[in-house]
């Protein structure tokens, strides 16, 4: 699922407009009780965009929510761009409308739907149908999501043995599994099985502890193949500023702070694959 702002792009939605165009399906979901469920759509993707032809400039952005609360009469919102996904014409989201589930008057009226479409791999597929591949990995396009599979991404040092334990632990609470690339020996570039893995999993776990060149690389893979990427780290500092805006779970790497890791990620697992149910 993911949210789609047209028009509200000052941060500010009117109530009678939040969750108009949405399926009653997902509109249960996202409204319970007639009411949005702030935490519900602060954990979608979201696509903003300006209505067609009213002047804005016309590129639409992918990024997320945050202080999304109701204010007075209306609610307020700050949308963070997405690091890695740069600005798309409004015309290329128009010539994928039916993928995206985007009827054609909605770009010409201002509202907020929820849809139900993997926003970041219909943007994915479409931004690459016709750009050529890397020259140096091939992605396995053959191989299926599993939607039970965590990938981990972290340094192959024996110091982070126990939060591996701790993430295993808190995907198998969620009812997942959980692979790092050394656990599999498909191909005989450690890269191609890295890349096997991010590209089947349904969740990418990356640890940035350590500021880690290949944990950087391979998230950026994660994120450009619109994989949901959970940014963990010992220290802010080990964040790049690109990847700030993007909430991070910080963890000790002691038995107490590991143990509340778990607890942190085992939530944060379910609400993620609940979402892409």
């Amino acid at each position: 699922m993911y949210n789609l702002i047209v028009g509200f792009t000052d941060g500010e939605a009117s109530p009678d407009r939040v969750v108009e165009y949405t399926d009653d399906a997902i509109r249960a979901y996202v409204e319970p009780g007639g009411k949005p469920d702030v935490a519900r759509l602060l954990n979608l993707p979201t696509l903003v965009m300006p209505e067609i032809d009213r002047g804005s400039p016309q590129v639409a952005r992918v990024g997320h929510l945050e202080n999304l609360r109701l204010d007075g009469r209306n609610y307020r919102f700050r949308f963070v761009p997405s690091a890695v996904s740069p600005e798309i014409s409004c015309s290329r989201i128009q010539a994928v409308a039916d993928r995206l589930d985007i009827r054609e008057f909605e770009f010409r009226r201002t509202h907020w739907a929820v849809k139900d479409v993997d926003l970041h791999r219909v943007l994915h597929e479409v931004s690459t149908r016709n750009e050529p591949g890397s020259t140096v990995f091939s992605l396995p396009v053959n191989r299926p999501r599993e939607p039970d599979l965590v990938a981990v991404m972290m340094p192959f040092d024996a110091r982070f043995d126990p939060v591996t334990a701790a993430l295993r632990q808190a995907s198998e609470d969620a009812g997942l599994r959980c692979l790092r690339a050394d656990d599999i020996w498909e191909h005989h570039h450690i890269m191609d099985d890295v890349i096997s893995l991010i590209w089947r999993a349904q969740v990418v776990i990356a640890d940035f502890t350590g500021r880690n060149p290949n944990v950087f690389y391979e998230a950026g893979i994660a994120h450009s193949l619109g994989r949901d990427v959970i940014q963990i780290t010992q220290s802010d500092d080990d964040v790049p500023f690109d990847l700030r805006s993007i909430r991070s779970l910080h963890y000790h790497a002691n038995g107490e702070g590991l143990e509340l890791l778990r607890s942190k990620l085992t939530d944060r697992l379910r609400d993620l694959v609940k979402n892409s149910a």
